[in-house]
């Protein structure tokens, strides 16, 4: 078995001070919400072993916020800085996983972009939770996060509609949540 976790960076500045696209930063509420994700992640292992992480700024520090909130209850996974994310298509980002198979984490999470990431994650979901999956076929925004499972011990086996979506989450879902 193993577990794929793709999440979305959370909400960012409208306009990096530089002018480039991959300098936008995460705004008030990028920095609550990812944190946010970061605890949800952290309170419903297994938890990632590795994660791979666009090289845009909103990406990076999305896991950096993320982390923060879970470091002291999880064991710290082994992170990678993965150019190709950074406005990935589906097919490149399950480039990404399946050459995860070299480390072979059980447990790896993407943290990177639409309109790849959502792509992804709606052509993996063959079966599932029907509310997680309701939801994910509205939209992915940002800090939003899905989990599948796949029946295999090998990242290279990862394919189109061969995920089992345990759940999908967003800061607003968990929000009206706890109300």
């Amino acid at each position: 078995m193993r577990r794929l976790m793709l999440l979305r960076h959370a909400k960012t500045e409208t306009d990096a001070p530089s002018g480039r696209d991959q300098d936008r930063r995460l705004d008030e509420r990028g920095h609550h919400d990812a944190a946010m994700i970061g605890d949800f992640i952290a309170s419903h292992p297994p938890v990632p072993d590795l994660v791979l992480v666009s090289t845009a700024v909103r990406a990076q520090q999305t896991w950096e916020l993320a982390f923060a909130a879970m470091k002291d209850r999880i064991p710290a996974p082994q992170v990678e800085s993965v150019p190709e994310l950074y406005a990935a298509e589906a097919m490149q980002i399950l480039h990404q996983i399946r050459l995860a198979a070299a480390v072979d984490p059980r447990q790896l999470l993407i943290v990177g972009h639409n309109p790849g990431l959502h792509e992804l994650a709606l052509a993996l979901a063959g079966r599932g939770d029907t509310d997680s999956r309701q939801e994910l076929a509205r939209n992915m925004p940002t800090a939003g996060l899905a989990v599948f499972d796949f029946d295999t011990d090998d990242w290279s086996d990862v394919s189109f509609a061969r995920g089992n979506l345990l759940t999908f989450v967003t800061p607003k879902l968990l929000k009206h949540g706890s109300d």
